[in-house]
């Protein structure tokens, strides 16, 4: 596992010596799960954006509608 320096404020210091009361077996354990969280966090977020766009291309294009209706047409509901 690669190693990294990095400085926090003195509340986040703070916390992070709190990390046996999380549930966490070290400051990097808990770390790495926040990183983790804050970058699942960061791609649900540019789905959604993404979701919205399609959406809202969608709602405007007659000729995409048809043509989705047409390919869905005969499938099961």
């Amino acid at each position: 596992m690669k190693q990294a320096k990095f400085s926090v404020q003195e509340t986040q210091a703070e916390f992070l010596s709190r990390f046996r009361e999380y549930g966490f077996k070290d400051k990097s354990a808990m770390l790495r799960s926040a990183v983790n969280h804050f970058k699942k966090e960061l791609e649900r977020k540019e789905l959604q954006k993404s979701a919205d766009l399609y959406s809202e291309i969608y709602s405007e294009d007659d000729t995409l509608k048809t043509l989705t209706d047409t390919a869905v047409s005969g499938w099961p509901e």
